[in-house]
């Protein structure tokens, strides 16, 4: 078994970690993976919370650019539509027109990467997988996790690695970005992209959420008259 020994910026690590090729755990497990620390110690590393949030625009917006100049040259998210991400992300049409739409020129196409899935499964083993749930499958601090936890490998294909899913065939596309940016402005950048991910699993989360708690408001204020009409029915019965 190869072992790595790499400086890990990307999660915020400080000291130089011992990497082994261990087996990243599931979505529904916890946590999002082990590695073995320069002592030989093999230690579960947790997932870092997404900044998860559908009322800040500006972070879905930039997400959205990040997505379609990174993403969706491999990656399709057939479930959701241009003009949705107009009128929801609240983007002018115009704009959705000229910047955002790199695989069609209608507003009203879904999202669909162009390369041929027998290409894609030449270059990387397999087709890249539809992104448009891949939040709700693997969970918000998953795939947040994995964006930032890639790191050089030059024994794989594209030179990179990754500390949750190890040996895995997709290239460190954020790279670039990486190394231009500071590493808070780095997780930032992609803590939008996750943001915007995680919208289009489900862009009625945050409607969902407020409406939920109202409901349940209701019916706790509701529990008080059916409790004192119950208690006046049952009075008289010993």
């Amino acid at each position: 078994m190869n072992i790595l020994t790499k400086s890990l910026t990307g999660l915020g690590l400080g000291a130089a970690l011992t990497l082994t090729a261990g087996t990243a755990l599931a979505a529904g497990g916890s946590g999002c993976g082990t590695f073995v620390n320069a002592d030989g110690v093999e230690e579960h590393l947790a997932c870092s919370t997404a900044p998860i949030d559908f009322t800040n625009k500006g972070s879905l917006q930039n997400g959205a650019k990040i997505f379609m100049n990174y993403c969706a040259g491999c990656h399709s998210a057939q479930y959701v539509r241009h003009s949705r991400i107009a009128e929801d992300l609240e983007i002018p049409p115009e704009l959705v027109e000229k910047y955002l739409m790199v695989t069609t020129d209608q507003i009203g196409d879904h999202i669909n990467a162009e390369i041929d899935p027998e290409v894609q499964a030449a270059w990387f083993g397999a087709p890249p997988p539809d992104l448009s749930l891949e939040t709700r499958l693997r969970g918000d601090d998953w795939v947040y996790t994995y964006l930032l936890s890639f790191y050089e490998d030059p024994s794989r294909p594209w030179g990179a690695n990754n500390l949750v899913l190890h040996n895995v065939a997709m290239p460190h596309v954020l790279h670039n970005m990486q190394e231009e940016l500071s590493a808070e402005e780095f997780e930032s950048e992609v803590g939008d992209l996750v943001n915007f991910m995680a919208w289009m699993g489900e862009p009625a989360r945050h409607d969902r959420q407020v409406i939920g708690f109202f409901v349940i408001l209701f019916l706790l204020v509701l529990l008080i008259p059916v409790y004192l009409l119950n208690k006046e029915f049952w009075k008289d019965v010993k």
